[in-house]
């Protein structure tokens, strides 16, 4: 397909497209239809061999005996793992800091942290919840579960009024 330089670009572009064609034409007689299945009568293409078997002089090992070597590997890695020392259980305690000496008597501390006073809306809103889980627990769905979740929002709602600064 020499190039003619006088030779028109489409001129070029058809009979390119025609050699292309043509050969795609040739390979496909050749080996014929990727989507039917091959003819009985075409017995001049190669068939495919069969898979390779395993070579006589090595054997292979049955299952079990892997498995029998991953669960020995298992099993030793485990004991290795118990065997060596531990920082936690058996180490040294770390050296304490020293200790103030005695001719210096330590002040007592006078202040007090301010104890929390809980009001007693709350405390009963914690009663009602208890008593609600548990009927909720216990799959009860009648009216003594409506009536304990009435009366738990109400204590809520009591505590928060309570509560709130």
């Amino acid at each position: 397909m020499a190039a003619n330089p006088e030779e028109r670009p489409e001129e070029r572009q058809r009979r390119e497209l025609e050699e292309i064609r043509r050969k795609f034409t040739e390979v496909g007689a050749r080996l014929g239809s990727a989507f039917e299945p091959a003819s009985p009568e075409n017995d001049d293409q190669p068939r495919a061999l069969p898979p390779a078997a395993p070579p006589l002089d090595q054997p292979t090992r049955p299952r079990w005996q892997w498995l029998g070597a991953v669960a020995l590997i298992f099993v030793l890695g485990t004991g290795l793992g118990y065997l060596l020392p531990r920082s936690g259980a058996g180490a040294q305690p770390a050296p304490s800091p020293p200790q103030p000496s005695a001719t210096t008597p330590a002040a007592p501390l006078t202040t007090t942290a301010p104890s929390p006073v809980v009001p007693r809306s709350c405390l009963e809103t914690a009663r009602r919840a208890d008593e609600t889980i548990a009927l909720l627990v216990r799959n009860v769905r009648n009216r003594r579960l409506a009536e304990a979740l009435k009366a738990y929002t109400l204590a809520s709602q009591a505590c928060r009024k309570e509560a709130s600064p």
